[in-house]
């Protein structure tokens, strides 16, 4: 057996160890964390940044280096995430004698900056504590919380790579800024009334409105229904009294936004309990730490109350206060009472926040920007000088249910303190931003570095590196120059701040997207290949790749149109994947889309569409009394500007259609989202027995569905009816598939999975027959995760 070295005098020699810890371990506390340990337990050495994470040389006791690496993983920060601890002895060390924290180091980047936090409750406690040097100071921060992401313009995550890198710090704040005992140590955002950024407020014609109190002077503004535009973390909200319903219906009008629904903050959950509907896990989510908009059921008298807000739809988009002028809103209109028991009881001023982005472009980010392009919709501006590095919206997520199964590495690090979610209730995404990028995603395997420019609706971008995925933000509709150039943007940074060179750049199958175009031209000036992945693969295989499924898999896409390989507009496949391929096994069948686009906007043509496909062409002129009735009846009759298609979405469209319950749309998904709303009030009813074929080859029909919704009087029952027969032959379509290949692993992806009822009655469905089913939990089903799966299959299809 060996024996310990021992020293001369006795005791045993120092072990001498270096350190490497990788993840989201900058800008969040992690220096000063070891600096504490390891005074604790007597260990000597250093820790510093670089550009692979945090570097720890430690010398002691080998008792006492143990401990510190069980506690590195065991008691990090509450804003750390670890993917990997290595160590190695170094005899080369020289003895060493007390312990330091270091000047930041250089090099390539590989590791991970920290989204942006809600303000944590030892902050909070400063914040409206009046003897306290930043009470009421609308920037205070700590390494506990505050922003990260959309500050950051370069790694190592240190100040002077910061927006904050023009407020040179008073000596009161230098001081904590340098004392690794305090929470504030290279809290690089950190500052104080005296040397930290300023609010500011403006009229609508941009002159700069006199007042002692900016926050009182805002208050007063929204409680007489004035709207403003405030400025916050990731951009602009325009924000305005969710009571107030003229205010509501004159931003409706400013914004061009008729009747998709608003998101409303509430100062805590007990203020939303006569709006909303809330369990423990919602709740939550509600004071998660990443602090989401989360869709929460309505209460009987929530229209009543906030006309306007979400009108005809079953949920309603809530959020808490996420920075210290957010909290400082509420604790104006609540009479600023002192310390933090008010933040817990009910209060009365609800606001209506919505994006401040115009007609779908990019979200407002700069002093001047907002006031070009808000100024016509809103009445004053609330402004500070903290520039806005990065855009980033608010994420949106809807509560998950009982899983069998999940990633629990990364629900760990999504849960909110002190009531954590279990991997068996995973929230889903319906929007990933803010409080979640750029967090890394892990892939199964590692694989060349990839970019993958997404598609055209929802965008987002992704940047792989070894087994790591950093999917950005929402970026929105590619139909516009100035989001055209936000993604160019967005690239350009991520690029820059991860210093990833792409080995491959992946896109949509459609040559006419933005993003496609734009990878093309990437790819010729880097002299890389480029891959194009079709729509409904890329879907299936995001959810593989955060799954961590690396095996052959079937794949269920649904939803509202993608580019096929035949060159038709797919968007119901029932797909196989295996080592970045995909083959299409069947197919929703098809119905025509009188007009081409124009059907996805008005769902009486899918309806139309309908009737003719069952024969029934004599219907659609005495039912739809719209004057382009008679001629839609001649295109399909004659087969003249109607492409047809497989898509799911439009398969919504045209039961909404028949059941009447929306003719014209106003925004993407509306009459779906109508139809869901419906059939979660009414509950559930039994399938239609045969309302639906399943053909010898492969294609699923559901015009017996579609014939008996025709003949329903109660859009309600229509609407249960129709989710659960279509549920039930999805099934069935499902199971002869994984009976026939022998796989028993599928994937759901594609946006009709933001469906709660048909997510949830699959998922149980496919489960109960035995089935592995996966859903999205780490990016939106939606083509918010497009770029992800691009990515994925790029790395199994590798240089080829």
């Amino acid at each position: 057996m060996s024996k310990r070295p021992v020293a001369s005098n006795g005791q045993a020699a120092p072990v001498s160890t270096s350190i490497r810890v990788r993840g989201q371990v900058q800008g969040v506390g992690f220096r000063p964390f070891v600096y504490r340990v390891a005074k604790e337990l007597g260990i000597a050495g250093w820790v510093r940044n670089d550009g692979e994470g945090v570097e720890i040389a430690a010398q002691g006791e080998k008792t006492a280096i143990s401990k510190l690496l069980l506690r590195l993983k065991s008691d990090a920060p509450p804003l750390a995430r670890i993917t990997s601890v290595e160590t190695k002895e170094n005899a080369s060390l020289p003895p060493l004698q007390g312990f330091s924290i270091q000047e930041s180091q250089g090099g390539p980047a590989h590791t991970a900056i920290a989204p942006d936090t809600t303000t944590c409750p030892a902050c909070l406690a400063e914040l409206f504590d009046q003897a306290d040097r930043r009470y009421r100071y609308p920037f205070i921060n700590c390494t506990d919380c505050g922003p990260r992401y959309t500050i950051t313009r370069h790694l190592p995550y240190d100040r002077p790579h910061t927006s904050m890198a023009s407020f040179p710090l008073c000596p009161v704040c230098s001081q904590e800024y340098r004392n690794p005992d305090t929470r504030r140590f290279h809290a690089e955002p950190n500052a104080c009334p005296v040397c930290g950024p300023r609010l500011s407020l403006r009229n609508a014609a941009g002159q700069f409105i006199e007042t002692p109190d900016v926050i009182a002077t805002t208050v007063a503004l929204l409680k007489s229904g004035e709207i403003l535009a405030i400025k916050g973390l990731g951009g602009f909200h325009l924000v305005c009294d969710a009571r107030n319903t003229a205010s509501v219906a004159a931003l409706r009008e400013r914004k061009q936004r008729e009747e998709k629904p608003f998101a409303i903050m509430a100062a805590n959950p007990v203020s939303l309990k006569s709006m909303v509907i809330t369990d423990t896990e919602e709740a939550a989510l509600l004071q998660a730490r990443e602090r989401p908009i989360v869709l929460l059921r309505k209460q009987p008298g929530c229209d009543a109350a906030l006309p306007g807000i979400a009108p005809g739809i079953a949920w309603l988009g809530a959020m808490l206060p996420y920075t210290p002028l957010h909290h400082l809103l509420f604790h104006e209109a609540a009479g600023r009472p002192s310390g933090t028991v008010w933040l817990e009881q009910p209060q009365d001023l609800l606001l209506m926040m919505t994006s401040a982005n115009p007609c779908g472009e990019p979200l407002v980010i700069g002093n001047d920007e907002a006031q070009a392009r808000l100024g016509g919709i809103a009445d004053a501006f609330v402004l500070h000088d903290r520039d806005i590095v990065v855009r980033c919206d608010d994420s949106v997520v809807r509560a998950g249910r009982e899983r069998g199964m999940g990633n629990e590495e990364w629900v760990k690090t999504a849960a909110p303190s002190p009531s954590p979610i279990t991997h068996h209730s995973l929230p889903a995404f319906i929007r990933r931003a803010r409080g979640y990028t750029p967090r890394a995603i892990l892939l199964p395997r590692s694989g060349p570095s990839v970019l993958a420019c997404g598609g055209c609706f929802k965008n987002t971008i992704c940047l792989t590196r070894g087994n790591e995925a950093f999917v950005s933000q929402h970026l929105g509709d590619l139909d516009n120059a100035p989001t055209c150039e936000a993604l160019e943007e967005t690239i350009a940074h991520l690029v820059d701040v991860l210093e990833i060179q792409p080995e491959i750049v992946a896109h949509d199958l459609h040559p006419d997207f933005h993003s496609t175009r734009f990878a093309l031209e990437f790819a010729r000036e880097h002299g890389i290949p480029a891959l194009a992945v079709q729509h409904h693969h890329a879907h299936i295989a995001a959810v593989l790749s955060e799954q961590g499924i690396d095996e052959p898999a079937l794949g269920l896409a649904l939803d509202g149109v993608g580019l096929g390989k035949d060159g038709s507009a797919w968007g119901g496949e029932l797909l196989r994947l295996e080592n970045g391929r995909c083959e299409r096994l069947g197919h929703l069948a098809h119905l025509q889309l009188p007009g081409g686009d124009r059907a996805a906007r008005e769902p009486w043509r899918m309806a139309a569409s309908a009737l003719h496909a069952l024969g029934r062409d004599g219907e659609i002129t005495q039912r739809y009394y719209y004057p382009a009735a008679p001629t839609l009846r001649q295109m399909l009759q004659q087969g003249v500007n109607t492409p047809s298609t497989s898509s799911c979405g439009r398969l919504f469209d045209a039961a909404a259609g028949l059941l009447r319950v929306k003719d014209m749309t106003s925004f993407e998904g509306q009459a779906a989202m109508l139809l869901e709303g419906l059939a979660e009030k009414h509950g559930k009813v039994a399938h239609l027995p045969d309302g639906y074929t399943l053909n010898t080859d492969g294609t699923l029909n559901f015009l017996p569905l579609l014939s008996a919704l025709t003949d329903t009087p109660d859009p309600a029952y229509g609407a249960a009816l129709f989710h659960a027969t279509l549920a039930q032959g999805l099934t069935k379509w499902v199971m002869q598939a994984a009976q026939q290949s022998g796989i028993k692993i599928v994937a759901l992806g594609g946006g009709c999975f933001l469906n709660a009822i048909l997510s949830r009655n699959l998922f149980n469905m496919l489960t109960e027959v035995g089935l592995t089913v996966l859903e999205a939990r780490q990016v939106p089903p939606n083509d918010g995760g497009l770029s992800l799966g691009q990515a994925w299959v790029a790395i199994n299809r590798g240089l080829e």
